[in-house]
């Protein structure tokens, strides 16, 4: 029985991407690392799934690990390596005012852990890196997957560590070791049921909106008819890892999963106006005028309830293109679908689940 490692269980993405592993022909066995003061929530969801999925609880085994330390914090490392045949290395901090300190320790040294585990397991048939569309930092202009190093400048410490880690696994690929890379765009919730673990991204622009009365008001950078934001669903992401990742051409490969024909920042307010039944009123405002009033002008934070950090995400110039990314998933069947048709149950789960709130696993 084939024995696939995962890290960052159990988050978003990686809940969902074990249910899919577990519907693989040939009853794969799932390990997840998981860190102690997450394992009551793991236990809960590994056992909603194989009661979903209809497969033996025993498929989905838990181990008490932790990606900072070397060895993983596995009780016999050696052992867990030995019959490893995949890794599916998902664990960060995705939090953009995450410490440096932190950020290097999770995202950097963490993924350097993952992948000296990784180089001794003997029978290991393939490295998945789930790194970020988010390493290409404010680089303008088309960002291509093959890019990485072009001396761009970084937002925050979680693109920077996330650059970091993807150098070191780029590093080890071209020593030999069997890596694909998927960069997502921003995710959001599922396109289908709309559901999501946390209210960050654009969530913070629709629960603002939601707020308000009939006719809202939304601070809008320059140029937002012209810069794009990204979003992608969750389902689309995860459905594209799984489909890549058993297919030999994807071997060494790095994808872009992001929409390759994304909304203008205006063209996303429009729809996330008409989404939530609202008027948006743009008020002209440059980026770091809003990011200042939100962090020094006592009372702006506490009514909108928009973090700072988030706010460059949307006056972002970077395009991301997604040729390997669509060539090779267009005979899979799978495409990512078009925010216009989704963004409705986004905001139906959101109205539904007050209860979410934005902050990070970590």
């Amino acid at each position: 029985m084939a024995t696939v490692l995962v890290t960052g269980f159990p988050g978003f993405l990686g809940s969902e991407l074990v249910r899919r592993i577990l519907r693989r022909p040939g009853a794969a066995r799932v390990v997840c690392l998981v860190q102690e003061k997450f394992e009551a929530l793991a236990r809960e969801r590994a056992a909603a799934i194989t009661s979903a999925e209809k497969v033996d609880a025993a498929r989905i085994r838990l181990v008490r690990g932790d990606i900072t330390v070397p060895g993983l914090g596995i009780a016999d490392a050696r052992a867990a390596a030995r019959g490893t045949t995949e890794i599916f290395h998902l664990a960060a901090v995705y939090d953009l005012s995450v410490k440096r300190a932190a950020a290097l320790r999770v995202n950097a040294e963490g993924t350097r852990h993952v992948l000296d585990f990784a180089a001794g397991c003997p029978g290991l048939e393939r490295f998945q890196y789930v790194s970020t569309c988010y390493v290409s930092g404010r680089w303008p202009g088309i960002f291509r997957e093959e890019d990485l190093e072009k001396g761009q400048k970084f937002n925050n410490f979680y693109e920077e560590t996330k650059y970091l880690a993807e150098i070191e696994v780029r590093r080890r690929r071209d020593a030999g070791l069997p890596v694909t890379i998927y960069r997502p765009g921003v995710v959001v919730g599922d396109s289908v049921t709309g559901e999501t673990q946390k209210y960050d991204g654009p969530y913070y622009i629709l629960r603002w909106l939601l707020r308000q009365p009939t006719v809202a008001v939304l601070p809008v950078p320059a140029g937002a008819e012209l810069m794009r934001v990204n979003l992608v669903p969750r389902d689309f992401v995860v459905g594209a890892i799984d489909a890549l990742s058993t297919s030999p051409g994807s071997l060494g490969r790095c994808y872009q999963l992001a929409d390759p024909d994304p909304p203008t920042i205006d063209e996303a307010i429009r729809m996330m106006g008409e989404a939530t039944g609202r008027v948006v009123a743009r008020i002209p405002m440059p980026v770091s005028f809003a990011k200042a009033a939100i962090d020094w002008v006592p009372g702006v934070y506490r009514l909108m309830q928009i973090p700072s950090d988030a706010v460059v995400y949307f006056a972002h110039p970077t395009f991301y293109d997604t040729t390997q990314a669509t060539r090779d998933l267009e005979p899979l069947g799978i495409r990512c679908p078009r925010l216009a048709d989704y963004l409705p149950r986004l905001v139906d789960f959101l109205k539904r689940h007050p209860e979410i709130s934005s902050q990070a696993m970590v």
